[in-house]
């Protein structure tokens, strides 16, 4: 199944891939350094993802289910 991180703002594609989840997408974005800044994480669950060193400024994750998400480095 193809996921992908779009902007809140207007709906642009920010990063997709082939995988099961979003976090998976999530988590694949992260490690190849994608630009998330302004990215739609609203209500999702991303418990216990990996985001070490993400760039996420502006990011709306709001409801966002956080809980053993590892943002060390994280740019929030």
């Amino acid at each position: 199944m193809k996921f992908e991180i779009k902007s809140y703002r207007n709906a642009t594609v920010l990063f997709a891939i082939e995988t099961s989840s979003l976090l998976l997408c999530l988590e694949a974005a992260v490690g190849q350094g994608a630009d998330l800044r302004g990215a739609d994480f609203r209500d999702a669950d991303l418990q216990d993802a990996d985001l070490q060193g993400a760039h996420l400024q502006g990011a709306d994750l709001q409801g966002a289910h956080l809980q053993g998400a590892d943002l060390q480095g994280a740019h929030l």
